[in-house]
């Protein structure tokens, strides 16, 4: 029996008007944070929104309607960790869907641009131990990051 995977994407406001290719490709791929599903694992979009910005008022119902159309994964696209400033909710959001919705929380889809990793490398943005851990999911090889600038 093949095994079947429902998430729901909720990505940062900013990027409120991405059509989400990026995301999808990763998918697709399974690449970046998406490289935990298994090519032979059938994975399925079930919802896709914003946080509908800061401080991310639709964080507390959006899970919900994921959820009620299957979801058992939120991912948080890769904008909230490459965006300037960093999405600074970013664990609050993760802690609250995972307790109140009882769901699994990945941050990231796509992998990281290389454009995005060089600035944020020269800022020291990631240096953090937490920050190591939010981008660990999306930090590939330089090629694959390129590929995604």
């Amino acid at each position: 029996m093949e095994k079947k995977t429902k998430i729901g994407i909720i990505i940062c406001d900013r990027y409120r008007n991405c059509a989400g290719g990026k995301c999808f490709r990763a998918m697709q791929n399974r690449e970046g944070a998406f490289s935990i599903y298994g090519k032979e694992e059938n994975v399925e979009i079930v919802g896709y929104t914003s946080c509908g910005g800061c401080p991310g008022g639709n964080i507390e119902h959006a899970p919900e309607e994921m959820k009620k159309n299957g979801a058992t994964v939120i991912h948080f696209a890769t904008g909230f960790v490459v965006g300037y400033p960093p999405c600074p909710y970013i664990d609050h959001f993760k802690r609250f869907i995972e307790e109140k919705y009882e769901m699994k929380v990945v941050i990231g889809t796509h992998p990281i641009p290389e454009k995005y990793y060089q600035t944020h490398k020269a800022l020291k943005t990631w240096e953090t131990e937490e920050w190591q851990t939010f981008i660990e999911p999306t930090l590939t090889d330089e090629k694959t990051r390129l590929n995604y600038n």
